[in-house]
């Protein structure tokens, strides 16, 4: 009996996961689908019914339901209750049971280049719905500290008390006031949208140099301005697909509990820009 799973999200049509976990079925022989489901904002828990009743094995979540799902949960793992957002949900018949892959997701590729976290002064753009899973990350490896610069600061403000909450030295600045600064931090993310429509980077790179970490959570499109800058600063540096990748195994793993065609699925992933 094959078993089918899900993406869902409001827009979903621009979903490159069906074509990531379709190879890893392909790759593994597994008699299973994958499909991009489409449910619009106002309307999740009829949504979730509808998935209940054709009894989904799993499904992914994505904008704009990853904190919404978190009502609809019968049991949550740490990782969910710790971000409070969800992105994958493993259905045992009836009971929905929910996990947020996008901590590891992210950290993974930091982990594949053997970057030296604990001794970080981490630099964060943007306080959007990634930004409380990366400062999750950030304090399970013990960085030294992080700033998080954003464009209104009250939202920054609320991800630094997060931040200490979970033992990470933490503190704001506006994006404005970043400037010169980049120079004194090892690694810098860029978790806001900037990036999308090909826009300038968001900071200035002035200063950073080949042992800096330039991490764009951006994947469409594959080279954003802020890593163009940084690659021309010689900068160790991280691709948005990179991140999507590593929660896509991730999630893959939860489900099926088995190791995930690592190879297969980027090969995938990298085929849909």
């Amino acid at each position: 009996m094959g078993k089918t799973f899900a993406v869902i999200g409001d827009p979903i049509n621009h979903s490159l996961s069906p074509n990531i976990h379709s190879a890893a079925f392909r790759e593994l022989n597994l008699d299973c689908s994958y499909i991009a489901y489409r449910i619009p904002k106002d309307e999740l828990e009829e949504g979730i019914e509808g998935l209940k009743k054709i009894k989904i094995d799993g499904f992914n979540v994505t904008i704009p339901h990853k904190v919404e799902m978190m009502k609809y949960l019968d049991k949550i793992d740490e990782s969910c209750s710790l971000i409070g957002a969800v992105n994958t949900v493993v259905n045992n018949d009836g009971v929905l049971k929910g996990y947020n892959t996008d901590m590891d997701g992210f950290l993974e590729p930091l982990k594949k280049r053997n970057i030296d976290i604990a001794n970080s002064n981490v630099l964060l753009l943007g306080a959007g719905g990634a930004a409380r899973a990366i400062i999750a990350g950030f304090a399970k490896e013990k960085a030294k500290s992080i700033t998080i610069a954003n464009r209104t600061i009250e939202k920054a403000n609320n991800l630094a008390e997060f931040a200490k909450k979970i033992s990470l030295n933490a503190n704001t600045i506006t994006i404005d006031e970043v400037n010169e600064s980049a120079k004194n931090y090892n690694i810098i993310v860029n978790a806001t949208s900037i990036g999308l429509q090909n826009e300038s980077s968001p900071i200035s790179l002035e200063g950073i140099n080949e042992n800096t970490v330039v991490y764009d959570i951006v994947y469409m499109p594959m080279n954003t301005d802020f890593l163009k800058k940084a690659k021309e600063k010689n900068a160790i540096i991280i691709f948005g697909y990179e991140m999507l990748l590593g929660q896509a195994v991730r999630a893959f793993e939860i489900w099926h509990n088995m190791e995930a065609p690592y190879n297969a699925m980027k090969k995938a992933l990298l085929g849909g820009f």
